[in-house]
């Protein structure tokens, strides 16, 4: 586990950068379509740096207006797996929402997706439900995780 992990709120075309990383997720996204996405949404960019590189990101946004912040997006580079980063990125987007009002983080992630579905079941992560596709890899399993209030 790597302790050099800086988290901090970061620009689209940071994201968009580690985002090309991370070929499981098909073509990547441009900065366009992350900024159509989160327009006039109360939204959260963050990304994990390790030596000044970013190699990992967090993107939420107020998607329900019910007191939940949705995590949209999430990856980190292949290279830098299983060094930490997703736990501090996700961490920070935790802190984040309690501090800002938020009850609630909620995910939705692939059932192929074995890796993250067993980080988020071991982060405290509830399933909620499954949206079926034809394929049952492609099913999307649906997560929430209710926030403490930040002490202080």
């Amino acid at each position: 586990m790597q302790s050099n992990i800086v988290i901090r709120e970061a620009s689209l075309e940071e994201v968009v950068q580690v985002n090309a990383t991370i070929t499981e997720f098909g073509d990547p996204y441009t900065a366009a379509h992350f900024e159509s996405r989160l327009a006039g949404k109360v939204s959260l960019t963050l990304c994990a740096y390790i030596d000044e590189k970013a190699v990992g990101y967090v993107v939420a946004y107020d998607r329900d207006n019910d007191g939940s912040f949705y995590c949209w997006m999430a990856g980190v580079s292949p290279g830098y797996r299983r060094q930490g980063v997703i736990g501090a990125l996700m961490a920070s987007l935790e802190q984040w929402t309690a501090e800002n009002g938020y009850k609630w983080v909620t995910i939705k992630t692939w059932n192929s997706r074995r890796e993250m579905l067993a980080f988020l079941v071991k982060s405290g992560f509830n399933f909620t439900g499954v949206e079926e596709r034809p394929a049952t890899k492609d099913n999307r399993v649906l997560l929430e995780k209710r926030i403490s209030k930040i002490a202080g």
